[in-house]
């Protein structure tokens, strides 16, 4: 699970628990104006062959935490269960998007929006 707070002109997506030696990274750190947009995607597969693993963990079905080369781009995963994913889509980044499960999928995706919609401004 991932924990996401905003300081400044900034979204730290901080790694929770066992997930960082999963997925190789303890927190990511993303300017507000690399963010193009988060959105939920509950029914986001973990599925066997829609990626190639560079750097992580992956037990299909079960759980996806660290980089994946997925349709040409590099994405973060660190997802365990479904229903609490959220992707958020970036620009001028390492990854093109991450796909992450939250605590709360509604609050932090207004969270991201409405703070890169204001920053925008």
């Amino acid at each position: 699970m991932i924990n996401v707070d905003v300081r400044g002109d900034t979204a730290i997506f901080e790694v929770q628990g066992w997930d960082k030696l999963w997925s190789f990274k303890s927190s990511l750190e993303i300017p507000l104006a690399h963010i193009k947009n988060a959105y939920n995607d509950p029914n986001c597969a973990i599925k066997w062959f829609d990626s190639i693993k560079v750097l992580g963990t992956s037990i299909p079905k079960i759980f996806r935490a660290g980089s994946f080369l997925q349709h040409g781009d590099l994405v973060f995963w660190d997802v365990h269960n479904v229903k609490n994913t959220i992707v958020v889509e970036l620009e001028h980044e390492h990854f093109a998007k991450l796909v992450i499960e939250v605590e709360d999928p509604a609050v932090t995706i207004n969270l991201l929006n409405n703070t890169i919609n204001n920053s925008n401004k």
